[in-house]
């Protein structure tokens, strides 16, 4: 069975966030089959940095894509999450 790989950038609640700190609480946030790959960063504006995370799921587990996303807005110090891209590894 093949993998996916969703591409989500998170947006910290605020500019003084410890990204460190959010991306290991991502990754536990994240369900028992999922992944993290890597970790980017993007600047988006007046200090704001997002969280550019790669995670990848199981193919057979695609219906797992809306509880990732839900467990990282849950996430204490999580603004926003957007998925960006979704394609098979």
């Amino acid at each position: 069975m093949g993998q996916i790989v969703v591409t989500m950038k998170i947006f910290p609640s605020d500019i003084i966030i410890d990204l460190n700190k959010l991306k290991g609480s991502i990754k536990q946030a994240l369900p028992k089959d999922a992944s993290v790959y890597r970790f980017d960063e993007e600047p988006i504006a007046f200090g704001l940095v997002a969280i550019i995370a790669h995670i990848i799921l199981p193919e057979s587990n695609s219906g797992d894509m809306d509880k990732v996303e839900e467990s990282l807005k849950k996430i204490e110090g999580v603004g926003e999450v957007e998925v960006v891209l979704v394609r098979r590894f």
